[in-house]
């Protein structure tokens, strides 16, 4: 699945036009699985329907049809002016008897849905006068929303804040990158010819379909040695400091993840756990001799990071740098030796190595981890909502994950996991896509079961069930989309 710009979008839809296929159908299926959706979340809830003059306008035209035909109620609101497609939408809905009154008329009523069907991906601007006070209304009237393709007025300010978004074809950027926004995702196919929809140029969706092959195999002959061993080199002790937790979840979380044996190379006095994992207590910063496959470095590093990073590249084995052994001479290190290595910035992070701001790279998540990745010329997963993994010309967004898990050690987690994919023999890239995904599904079955509140400790546990519902193909679709 790829991950569309409104540009490219317009482009497909114009790009079917041209190969003969009527753009009529198009708004007629856009409709139609619009009001499917409606009625699942909805039933027969009455609705009010706010329709701009153009296709998503039509759109809404075409799905007040459908729910009139399915015995919902509908008010009907749009602007003046349709054309082409969009005015037969309004003939068809006008033929049944519907009362269809201007825009400017528009009213709320409590026990309403409203429809969101003014602008979808057409904007070029901010909404201004009239649209923008609209759109401040339908915030304000506290009514549940459904918006057709996109919020109105996103990527910009002011915009239509749904409990729902039916997103047509293909998810667009504001689609993960304004995921609070849009609400609850349902992606509807509207009749697109697939091969307009695979773009090699646009980034990836990570998908269920498309993780699943990656999961590493073990074969009847298994064991500890043969499925991939991982050492983690991190923590600090020193100046009255102590930080210790960081490589201990990052330990655990190669385990959950199916890490075979953990190697911990830790400062001296840190606690003996997870019992599992075999102990190297060091004075200082140094890589002592372990069997592995792969290391994860730097978590809870403080002033010993730069240090841990650049011993662990001594062993030339694919490696994840985190938290405080992300530096750029690291990075460059790294780069000179041809070392395999997996960057998991966080904005803050990503923005030191960049030279830039952290709401600049929040700002634009997708360019500042292509932009990292080629200065690097290493993996990059820029951590977020959305998290994006990088690597070259390609882009991965990944769709899962939740607030829940903006709590202390989670990434540490995440590094001990993508280090055990590493060592299964996963290239970079896809350890670093296959890991965000699990790791972000582990926190949505976690924050189902208990909302905020979660321990890092938790989401490592969950790891296996995530793995699991991966393998067998029963990820739920409330954690991706349908």
């Amino acid at each position: 699945m790829r991950l569309f710009t409104p540009e490219a979008m317009r482009e497909a839809d114009r790009k079917a036009g041209e190969r003969g296929y009527p753009s009529l159908l198009l708004m007629e299926w856009a409709g139609m699985k619009a009001a499917r959706v409606y009625l699942e979340l909805f039933g027969k809830t009455p609705a009010l329907v706010l329709a701009g003059k153009g296709n998503n306008g039509g759109d809404g035209l075409v799905l007040a049809r459908h729910l009139l035909l399915e015995g919902v109620g509908v008010r009907v609101y749009a602007a003046g002016g349709q054309t082409g497609d969009a005015l037969l939408a309004l003939r068809a809905l006008l033929a049944h008897g519907v009362e269809v009154r201007p825009l400017e008329e528009a009213s709320f009523r409590e026990g309403e849905v409203v429809v969101d069907a003014l602008f979808g991906t057409g904007l070029k601007g901010p909404l201004t006068d009239f649209y923008a006070e609209l759109v401040e209304r339908v915030n304000r009237a506290g009514l549940p929303v459904l918006a057709l393709d996109l919020p109105s007025g996103l990527p910009y300010s002011p915009h239509v804040r749904a409990t729902a978004t039916v997103a047509f074809a293909a998810l667009k950027t504001p689609h993960l990158l304004n995921r609070e926004a849009c609400g609850r995702l349902y992606l509807a196919e509207i009749g697109l010819p697939k091969p307009l929809l695979e773009r090699e140029d646009l980034p990836e969706v990570a998908t269920p379909e498309a993780l699943r092959p990656l999961l590493p195999r073990r074969p009847l002959t298994a064991h500890k040695g043969s499925v991939g061993r991982v050492g983690v080199l991190g923590g600090y002790r020193g100046e009255g400091l102590r930080y210790a937790g960081a490589p201990l979840l990052a330990a655990l979380g190669a385990y959950r993840m199916g890490a075979g044996l953990v190697h911990l190379v830790v400062p001296e006095g840190t606690p003996l756990e997870p019992l599992e994992a075999v102990f190297h207590p060091v004075p200082s910063p140094t890589l002592p001799p372990l069997k592995a496959e792969a290391l994860a470095v730097g978590m809870g590093g403080g002033a010993w990071g730069r240090a841990w990073a650049l011993e662990a590249l001594k062993a030339r084995l694919p490696t994840v740098l985190d938290a405080d052994a992300l530096h750029p001479e690291v990075a460059e290190a790294y780069r000179e030796a041809g070392v395999p290595a997996v960057l998991t910035p966080h904005a803050g992070e990503a923005g030191r190595l960049l030279g830039a701001s952290p709401e600049e790279v929040a700002k634009d998540p997708l360019g500042a981890a292509r932009a990292l990745a080629e200065r690097t010329g290493l993996t990059v997963v820029l951590k977020g909502n959305p998290t994006v993994v990088a690597e070259g010309e390609r882009l991965s967004v990944n769709p899962t994950g939740n607030p829940a898990l903006a709590t202390g050690g989670t990434g540490d987690v995440l590094s001990g996991a993508i280090a055990a994919l590493l060592a299964a023999g996963l290239r970079p890239f896809d350890a670093a896509r296959l890991g965000v995904f699990l790791h972000g599904l582990a926190g949505d079955l976690l924050a189902e079961e208990k909302g905020v509140g979660l321990l890092a400790r938790e989401v490592a546990e969950a790891l296996p069930r995530a793995r699991r519902l991966l393998q067998e193909g029963r990820v739920p679709p409330a954690f991706f989309l349908r």
